[in-house]
């Protein structure tokens, strides 16, 4: 049994049973691919993978009973790896973080800033998605620190720490009829908002599902006319008139959004939490910790440590 056998397994899951692409990732050819399962399937003595001729077509029962206990043992590698190279090259590695597109344009860049110059031996990789995507590199061991707003909380692998929250605002041209209202004190209501075409996130994205439940709640239409994953391309659309935006309060900069006005949407709709999440039993450098507090002051090694350890009690590990 070796870890390229493991690897060719797992990746043979993860990709559809397509061994092309599972070769492509392991940087190998399409046989020796299927040589490394069918070894690893004779040692053990059960078939992994249903089969029609030569193509993979899904999990086996005993395949998937193997399967997790596989990603433990890979996982744990990974793990031994990192510890190893915390003592060998201390201070120095990469860091990878995924991100939506709103923490890595708003969120990180004073907290990059800050840890790079206190860190300079360390390589930093940003992935962005959508939350779902965030969560999935976590899992699949592609990023070591996810952060958003929407999902982590929704997968028991993943310990997923509150880090603060945030509000929405309105946004319109300057000239606009709500702008105006704004200015003369007028308070802006649900019941005023929904008589205006909507510009704001995709579902699932950036405290979304609050918008709709406020509506919801109210018993008001929503008339979203373009919805969007990032509040750059919100705000352009704003700019353009086609619709009034609901956007992430930290998304709008009075200096650079000079074309644009904004208005407090606090008490329209229920605040966001943004969280940021690690692998549950990942291994995490000194670094990373580091990193975590320099995004959120709470998140210290001992808070972390200790939500880890709760968290793993209530999952019964």
């Amino acid at each position: 049994m070796n870890f390229q056998q493991l690897r060719s397994i797992r990746e043979a899951q993860r990709r559809g049973f397509n061994l092309t692409e599972v070769a492509h990732a392991l940087h190998t050819s399409q046989p020796g691919v299927s040589r490394q399962i069918r070894e690893l399937e004779d040692e053990l003595g059960i078939e992994i993978f249903m089969r029609a001729g030569k193509r993979l077509t899904g999990l086996t029962e005993p395949g998937r009973h193997v399967l997790p206990i596989i990603e433990r043992m890979l996982h744990e590698a990974d793990n031994l790896r990192r510890a190893g190279d915390d003592f060998a090259r201390a201070g120095t590695g990469t860091l990878r973080i995924a991100a939506t597109h709103s923490q890595a344009r708003y969120a990180l860049p004073p907290v990059v800033r800050d840890f790079r110059a206190a860190h300079p031996d360390v390589s930093l990789h940003l992935h962005q998605g959508s939350p779902q995507q965030v969560a999935r590199l976590l899992l699949d061991g592609e990023a070591d620190v996810g952060i958003a707003t929407e999902a982590l909380a929704q997968f028991d692998e993943l310990i997923a720490l509150p880090c603060y929250r945030w509000t929405h605002s309105v946004v319109v041209p300057p000239d606009h009829a709500l702008a105006k209202e704004a200015a003369e004190g007028q308070v802006l209501t649900l019941e005023r908002l929904s008589q205006f075409p909507i510009i704001t996130y995709e579902l699932g994205y950036t405290g979304r599902s609050h918008i709709d439940d406020a509506f919801r709640t109210a018993g008001l239409d929503l008339n979203v006319v373009l919805a969007a994953m990032d509040a750059d391309v919100i705000k352009t659309y704003v700019e353009l008139g086609l619709g009034v935006g609901i956007v992430a309060s930290i998304a709008y900069d009075e200096d650079r959004d000079q074309h644009l006005a904004a208005i407090d949407a606090r008490h329209l709709f229920a605040d966001n939490m943004t969280r940021l999440a690690v692998r549950r039993g990942a291994y995490l450098r000194d670094y990373v910790y580091a990193f975590m507090s320099t995004f959120a002051a709470p998140l210290t090694r001992e808070a972390v440590e200790a939500a880890a350890h709760e968290s793993a009690s209530q999952a019964g590990l």
